[in-house]
């Protein structure tokens, strides 16, 4: 016996008669006397004409839906209200087969979710179906953040009750994704002379801490971690993790943390949205800037780079700023541009001195790095927008993110319950 055969026949079996079964509960009765008129978006009314079938495709097959359909005799627009009450207006598919397109077009390319939709429920849809329902789904989710997001901004913020929060943390960062080209129009590239490639995503996450290690060191609390972000102004993107960071708890949060690299956009949405809260440099972000003169100064020398590192660097784990700061505008350069440079890291630390004191942080068991959304970069970004061949326009790309968002921050089931409310 092939055993697989004949599961894959059963299920086909079992679907054919849940369509049929579907079928049946879809047949609608015709209105009755007083529901033979309905408004008609033009202002006036619709009459109804027929029990009108058409076939959807739901999560058990394609199935029949009969229902009444009126038609005005003004502008010539017919319309369901069954269409809209069971949400499948404008779209063959079911709520439920766009709830399985959304997730899977979140997570592959949409060629490949078309393969695992046809493998694992055993329905056939194309990949530009995947793709369309993603990023519509996708582009839902983004205009209802929005929406909070503009509330938070009049100040409709809501009461998040609950216990105190010990420690909360808002970090950000940006990454560059592939998109079309006429994404780019009059953009400048990296390289000079040469036009941009990329845009940049401004990624979030927010995320609490109780606990620490023997030694000392900061533990992130279990799946606390959420995500949000979009390629989008760095005002727009503070408003955006201001909202996140408030629905997270931030009124609730006895110690608030920012955590980012040496941006200048990140530390003005700190100052802007977060104020009061600790404001830490990533060390590591640091030490690549102590790295980057300490190749300046022995180009080519990797042993004498590392000696560098090892006299210079205590100075910046310890955080003595100051002398780090004194010894580098002491240094001779060899040509102007060593000297700008040397002058541009030595601006760098001392602008960021009062972020860099990580002993003092150590001690209060804060994280003093920023890999959590490094990480979320990579995860939620890189793995999905960034893979080989991929071009995206602004609208797509930001639909997907929301919608990867919305997914790893467990909160689709909310979005789908609201769904069915509206």
């Amino acid at each position: 016996m092939d055993l697989e055969a004949v599961e894959m026949a059963m299920r086909t079996a079992m679907h054919q008669a849940g369509a049929a079964a579907l079928s049946q509960l879809l047949r609608y009765e015709p209105p009755g006397p007083d529901q033979r008129e309905i408004p008609c978006p033009c202002g006036h009314r619709a009459q109804y004409r027929e029990l009108r079938p058409r076939r959807i495709l739901t999560v058990v097959g394609a199935a029949e839906l009969l229902r009444p359909w009126y038609l005005c005799p003004q502008c010539h627009n017919g319309q369901s209200p069954v269409d809209v009450a069971l949400d499948v207006e404008k779209t063959d598919l079911s709520p439920g087969v766009r709830r399985m397109l959304a997730l899977v077009g979140s997570e592959t390319p949409f060629d490949h979710g078309r393969q695992q939709i046809e493998l694992l429920a055993g329905l056939a849809v194309t990949a530009k179906a995947v793709e369309r329902t993603a990023e519509a789904i996708g582009a839902d989710i983004a205009g209802r953040e929005q929406t909070a997001v503009d509330q938070a901004l009049q100040l409709q913020l809501p009461i998040i009750a609950g216990e105190p929060i010990p420690i909360l943390y808002v970090q950000m960062d940006g990454t560059g994704i592939p998109v079309v080209k006429k994404e780019t129009k009059g953009r400048v590239g990296k390289t000079d002379g040469q036009p941009a490639h990329t845009r940049e995503v401004k990624f979030g996450c927010v995320f609490t801490q109780t606990k620490w290690d023997d030694e000392g060191y900061a533990i992130r609390d279990l799946d606390s971690t959420t995500y949000t972000g979009a390629i989008e102004t760095a005002s727009q993107f503070g408003n955006r993790i201001y909202w996140e960071a408030w629905n997270r708890g931030w009124e609730r949060a006895e110690k608030k943390v920012v955590i980012g690299d040496g941006a200048e956009w990140i530390w003005n949405n700190a100052e802007q949205h977060f104020p009061g809260a600790v404001q830490i440099v990533d060390l590591f972000h640091a030490r690549q800037h102590l790295w980057g003169v300490a190749r300046l100064l022995h180009p080519g020398d990797i042993p004498r780079q590392k000696q560098w590192m090892l006299r210079h660097q205590p100075k910046l784990d310890d955080g003595k700023i100051d002398k780090l700061v004194q010894f580098l505008r002491g240094i001779k350069a060899a040509t102007p541009v060593v000297a700008e440079t040397i002058r541009i890291e030595s601006a760098y630390f001392e602008n960021n001195a009062a972020r860099m004191r990580y002993p003092e942080f150590r001690q209060q068991h804060l994280f003093v790095g920023s890999g959590v959304v490094e990480a979320g970069c990579k995860t939620v970004i890189g793995s999905r927008l960034k893979q080989s061949g991929m071009f995206w326009t602004v609208a797509g790309a930001n639909a997907i993110i929301a919608l990867r968002c919305c997914h790893l921050n467990n909160r689709m089931e909310s979005y789908w319950e609201m769904r069915r409310a509206a």
